[in-house]
């Protein structure tokens, strides 16, 4: 049910994971998804708020996952092989529960699919493009092997090249190749400006201890509680997050923010992951949303609506920041094998509670306080822990068993 949506989220997340900007994948991708999204009957709200959260969540799924994470890799001396195998449960979760999400919409309003002869051949398809997959498993392997991102990326190019000269419908002449250098260079002024004034930002915090002023600030506000210090962070994070791109945003929040958070012991790699996951979703928080406002301009949708359903269906990227902070085995930090399957078992468990406390529909419509118990659910069971698992699968089997009830009885 609800076909094209779920092709939005997985389309929005591979091409997220190398575009490295929100509102970039959204005018790509959703410049194909979001009509097909409305053609099946999705109101333009929904459907450029799917194609925005997708889009969105891309700069967090391994094994790219934008620029920014091989800024981060440098900036916190971790490799980015380290960073992403790290990062990759989260982004799972969060593309699950999205996933999700738009299934229960449809199955709520009775959407299907796109009619079967309307679908393209899946086997032409394939035929006609499987080398262009070549490059990513390319830049994976180099990546794997412990290649810096700068030559893996070379590297990557080269053999990009190479490979689309092998078929004629992908041969690419000398014009092309000049357009293509053309728009690399163009893409990169951007990139390079903004990274050449986060420099300059952070000569200035770093030369005049403005950074741990901002980072004492933050701790002192929050009267020394922990909870309170990520809050006013997350705050932080969304705020400057909201008017920079990716790269900009994160070098500046890892030189302001995140140092407020290790003072209480956090990890490095949890305390930057924090700041990156807020920093990035800053582009579906309203007032700005500006991954939202380019999905309303396709759907031809309300800005702010299309934000705030945006909002609603990346709600787990809200939730997980702050679990594998409290507890870093959901970032595969100092964690045993079995509690890795135990976790990944759980934390799924725990994504389609969320969900389902996000499109408020299961085997029927729930009502608000059976939401709000599924969204307690969730926060139990993506927390690691024995008993936090035992009371959220508690409630869960209660729940279903509750669910199955109420449609015998409407049945009967």
């Amino acid at each position: 049910m609800g076909g094209p949506a779920k092709v939005a989220v997985l389309a929005s997340g591979l091409f997220g994971t190398i575009s490295g900007s929100s509102v970039a994948n959204v005018v790509t991708t959703g410049t194909f998804t979001i009509p097909l999204m409305k053609s099946i009957g999705y109101k333009a709200e929904f459907a450029g708020a799917v194609e925005a959260a997708a889009s969105t969540g891309g700069q967090l799924m391994p094994p790219i996952m934008g620029a920014a994470a091989f800024v981060m890799s440098q900036f916190i001396g971790i490799a980015y092989i380290e960073i992403a195998i790290a990062a990759a449960l989260p982004a799972i979760l969060y593309y699950l529960a999205v996933g999700l999400m738009v299934h229960f919409e449809a199955k709520r309003l009775g959407l299907q699919g796109i009619p079967k002869d309307r679908l393209p051949d899946i086997k032409k398809v394939f035929a006609d493009g499987w080398h262009l997959l070549l490059p990513l498993f390319v830049i994976v392997y180099l990546l794997v092997k412990g290649y810096t991102p700068l030559r893996a990326a070379l590297v990557c190019i080269i053999v990009t090249v190479v490979i689309a000269m092998m078929r004629k419908n992908t041969r690419l002449n000398f014009k092309d190749i000049f357009e293509a250098l053309e728009n690399g260079a163009r893409s990169a002024i951007g990139v390079s400006a903004a990274c050449a004034c986060a420099g300059i930002i952070i000569g200035v915090v770093t030369l005049t201890g403005v950074g741990l002023k901002i980072a004492n600030g933050i701790v002192v506000l929050s009267g020394g509680s922990f909870f309170f210090t990520l809050v006013l962070t997350m705050i932080a994070s969304i705020i400057l997050g909201m008017g920079l791109p990716t790269t900009a945003k994160y070098i500046v929040l890892a030189s302001m923010a995140a140092p407020a958070i290790m003072k209480f012991g956090v990890p490095i790699m949890a305390a930057h992951l924090f700041i990156f996951y807020f920093g990035i979703v800053a582009d579906l928080t309203p007032p700005v949303a500006l991954a939202a406002y380019a999905g309303a301009g396709i759907a031809g949708g309300d800005p702010v609506k299309t934000g705030f359903n945006g909002l609603k269906l990346a709600l787990a990227g809200f939730m997980i920041p702050y679990i594998f902070v409290y507890n870093p085995g959901l970032l595969l930090i100092d964690t045993t094998l079995p509690e890795i399957l135990l976790m990944v078992v759980t934390s799924l468990i725990g994504a389609f509670a969320l969900a389902l406390a996000g499109s408020g529909y299961w085997m029927r419509t729930l009502n608000f306080i059976e939401r709000v118990v599924f969204l307690g659910a969730a926060i139990t069971l993506i927390f690691p822990g024995l008993l936090t698992d035992s009371i959220g699968i508690a409630i869960m089997a209660v729940m279903w068993f509750l669910q199955k009830q109420s449609m015998k009885k409407k049945t009967l």
